[in-house]
């Protein structure tokens, strides 16, 4: 009885994790700019396709993920629109293409479906094909609702990835090792020192120089009443339909990303505990996912439309899973949101209070930080303490505020 008691326990606490993690999410397309005339050009490539998608965004990847370039990108450190980033966005159609997952549109016959909608946006799946289905204003509203808060908040980020090579450094500090490892070895007459010296100096060499700087150029897909009637009207097919299918496809161009801004990574040395010095596309992972995770958050801070929302997954104490990786600090101030859904179906979000993380319980959840023996790197989620506000409930939202 015992037993059946606890895992019944356990499935209801599975359960409750679980509904604490369903709540509307921007939706992310991730591709990055790889020099091919750089060094370590396929180990940053291969490490870049490994980063999965930041955990506060859903999934909404196309087929191309890599941009394969021999030359640098023409005024890379200007903060204003980046015409090659921009050409190859719009000649690929991405807009078009980005809109087509949406609706899991097929290229072949043309038909699409509104499951992926039903599912991101939480909609009672019957209820949302009722009201379709009478054309009535709750259904336009829902429709109109899911363009706003979701279609609406499809982003792109371009992550322009440069090795920023510090040999001649590394290579210094390596030889001073091992220089000092042979003076201590014939000092002491103990040929350990010097094979330490070595050692650790090769690793040195190896990794303490590795560098990326990374450029990340944020686009949003426009998403408005006029280009959505349209697509409902005349490219929309529930089931097989080549005019729809030709509409769409002689209307790709209508489609288009809007350039919101960019953010350089300060390309800082990561450290590599935890990582062998023969195993290099880990270190190349770490560097690259920790200034790609920099840039999300500097994005988030620099634009408002890019901020995402994160649950509160308990309420004694105040919790969630939101940690250093979002650019938590002993600063940051959260606002607690809680949604509230209209008499026509839409969702919008009130402010109700807002929150701050205590000190020593942020979470370190950085790529490979458990590896490298980080402080709150096993804690699992962030700690907060009440600001302002009445009594929260689990399942809100919070999204930060301020920072630093």
């Amino acid at each position: 009885m015992a037993a059946i008691f606890l895992c019944a326990a356990q499935m209801n606490a599975q359960q409750q994790d679980d509904d604490a993690r369903k709540y509307r999410r921007s939706s992310i397309y991730s591709v990055m700019i790889n020099h091919t005339d750089q060094k370590y050009a396929s180990e940053i490539k291969e490490a870049f396709l490994q980063i999965p998608v930041p955990d506060k965004f859903n999934d909404h990847m196309l087929s191309v993920r890599v941009l394969n370039l021999n030359t640098k990108l023409d005024g890379a450190n200007r903060n204003k629109e980046n015409k090659e980033v921009s050409d190859f966005l719009s000649k690929n159609k991405v807009a078009s293409r980005l809109v087509g997952k949406w609706f899991d549109r097929d290229n072949y016959t043309g038909q699409c479906d509104m499951e992926l909608v039903k599912e991101r946006g939480l909609y009672n799946a019957t209820e949302f094909d009722k009201q379709l289905a009478t054309r009535s204003a709750r259904g336009m509203a829902l429709l109109q609702d899911a363009g706003e808060d979701l279609i609406g908040n499809t982003f792109v980020i371009v992550n322009d990835i440069r090795y920023v090579d510090k040999s001649k450094a590394s290579s210094t500090g390596g030889s001073l090792l091992k220089a000092f490892g042979s003076v201590m070895s014939a000092y002491t007459n103990n040929s350990s020192y010097e094979s330490l010296g070595n050692s650790v100096g090769s690793m040195v060499e190896s990794i303490k120089g590795f560098r990326v700087k990374i450029n990340t150029f944020l686009y949003r897909l426009v998403w408005n009443e006029e280009q959505a009637a349209i697509f409902y009207k005349k490219q929309y097919a529930a089931k097989p339909d080549e005019t729809k299918k030709a509409n769409f496809e002689k209307g790709r161009g209508q489609y288009e990303l809007r350039y919101v801004g960019k953010v350089e990574s300060s390309g800082g040395t990561t450290s590599f505990m935890g990582i062998n010095e023969d195993e290099p596309v880990m270190m190349v992972r770490k560097a690259c996912q920790r200034a790609i995770d920099e840039n999300v958050v500097d994005l988030q801070r620099s634009y408002e439309e890019f901020r995402t929302k994160s649950p509160l997954v308990s309420i004694e104490p105040l919790t969630a899973y939101v940690g250093m990786k979002e650019g938590v600090n002993v600063n940051t101030l959260f606002e607690v949101l809680e949604p509230v859904e209209l008499e026509n179906g839409k969702i919008k979000y009130d402010v109700v209070g807002t929150i701050r993380p205590i000190p020593n319980l942020i979470w370190d959840n950085r790529y490979m930080a458990a590896e490298e023996g980080a402080q709150g790197a096993n804690l699992g989620f962030t700690t907060f303490r009440k600001v302002s506000g009445r009594e929260f409930s689990k399942g809100m939202l919070i999204r930060e505020k301020t920072s630093r």
